[in-house]
């Protein structure tokens, strides 16, 4: 959605928009529309989980690692939408999940020492 309607009028992400240009840096660069945050989004908390995916798959001896990675930038991102936009259930739903994601991969990395 982010690319397909970057103004966000159509989906109503104009509102979000506004949030992000007061509360962020550089509003002019980063925010006249949502084009970069979807690349930021997907290269985040997309490619990074697809990348831990595939190494679990393939039994990588890191994958643990970067399972615990992909839980903390998860986590971070979502305390990053509670200060711009304050507490909501997906978000909230979303921290459990990197929470969840968190300490499942520690206690993985537990197991294997």
């Amino acid at each position: 959605m982010m690319w397909v309607d970057p103004s966000g009028d159509g989906w109503g992400g104009a509102p979000m928009l506004d949030l992000l240009r007061a509360k962020m840096p550089w509003p002019d660069i980063f925010f006249k529309d949502f084009i970069s945050s979807g690349f930021v989004l997907l290269a985040v908390n997309g490619l990074t989980q697809f990348l831990a995916a595939l190494m679990l798959i393939k039994k990588h001896p890191l994958a643990h690692w970067a399972v615990l990675a992909c839980g903390i930038l998860l986590m971070l991102w979502i305390v990053l939408e509670w200060w711009v936009w304050g507490f909501n259930p997906i978000s909230n739903l979303y921290f459990i999940f990197g929470l969840v994601e968190s300490v499942t991969a520690v206690i993985a990395l537990r197991r294997a020492a």
